[in-house]
């Protein structure tokens, strides 16, 4: 039977990760012969870009309409259930499930990052989540539901399942570096990194994957070349020609694992610490031993290859865990 399928998360605010993750779901639910339906803050670029139907994020009278129709929502992926940068979250996105419930539509939370979430936060999440599938996309996040009394699946972010463009030619030489705006003290390391892998003959490219928020980052690092893009194929496909990738944006280590190159995280967030942890690879804090993180780059120190197949095997088995929830 085929599927109307509601998709809520952050998207069409032009956030590379993100967008990411809505071509994936996208591309995956057509696979499976559904109607993929993204709420966007850009609808007409949203249905453009991911080739599916796309509905404002914040109308209300659209919103009903698109649950009324759908036959399952999806609230994922993404770190959408969290208050550490706003209580708004919580408030936007438990309250589509809620009118998903009030509507009669089924809904499942799909491929998450639960929290950072604090204690009313916690209580909220438990009440409106309650009852329904929960997949998240991190051990560390199973075990924040744990700690609210909840039963979760473990999946994996969709992104895993994005490939490189064909014929990518790869440069062992080139460092990708991916910043983020808001994460001041990373970015003197950083630059101190691109200057040491410089003077060692590395070509060091500096993503900005939100490019209104990462694009001065970037160019303040002094690499090579600087990249500023939302597109998650382009974003890929420079990643998946690099030979390292070292990020503070979680979705650079997340395209990286993708594309097969090794990567190290700079953890802003539990959710960095939480992707490196299960992919087997090194993560720092946002003020990094450069020495120790220049050591890694050389010697190409990576990624836990199985555990990322793994990881990809349960980003694609969490379709059908979350579509069962329609039937």
């Amino acid at each position: 039977m085929s599927l109307r399928v509601l998709v809520s998360g952050y998207y069409g605010f032009a956030n590379g990760g993100d967008e990411a993750i809505a071509l994936s779901i996208s591309r995956e639910l057509r696979a499976w012969g559904h109607t993929p339906v993204l709420l966007s803050a850009d609808p007409a670029h949203t249905a453009a870009h991911c080739e599916c139907e796309a509905a404002p994020r914040m109308n209300p009278l659209a919103l009903a309409r698109e649950l009324r129709l759908a036959d399952l929502l999806l609230s994922g992926g993404g770190g959408l259930l969290q208050d550490k940068t706003s209580a708004r979250n919580l408030t936007y996105y438990l309250g589509l499930i809620r009118l998903a419930r009030l509507l009669g539509t089924p809904a499942a939370v799909f491929n998450q990052s639960i929290g950072p979430l604090s204690v009313r936060g916690g209580t909220r999440v438990r009440r409106g989540v309650q009852g329904l599938p929960l997949v998240v996309r991190d051990r560390a996040s199973l075990r924040t539901l744990e700690t609210l009394g909840l039963q979760g699946q473990l999946g994996g972010d969709p992104a895993l399942l994005l490939t490189p463009s064909p014929a990518l030619i790869r440069d062992e030489t080139s460092v990708v570096i991916a910043p983020r705006g808001d994460v001041a003290e990373s970015l003197l390391p950083l630059r101190d990194l691109v200057s040491r892998l410089q003077a060692a003959g590395h070509r060091v490219t500096a993503l900005a994957l939100m490019p209104a928020a990462d694009g001065e980052a970037a160019r303040s690092l002094g690499a090579d070349t600087v990249l500023e893009s939302a597109d998650p194929q382009l974003l890929l496909d420079a990643i998946a020609a690099s030979g390292y990738v070292v990020g503070v944006r979680l979705h650079a280590l997340i395209l990286a694992a993708a594309a097969g190159v090794p990567f190290a995280g700079l953890s802003y967030d539990p959710k960095v610490q939480g992707f490196c942890s299960d992919a087997g690879a090194p993560v720092h804090s946002t003020a990094p031993d450069v020495g120790l993180l220049l050591e890694q780059v050389q010697q190409g120190v990576g990624f836990d290859s199985r555990a990322v197949e793994e990881m990809k095997a349960r980003a694609r088995a969490s379709f059908d865990v979350v579509l069962g929830a329609a039937g």
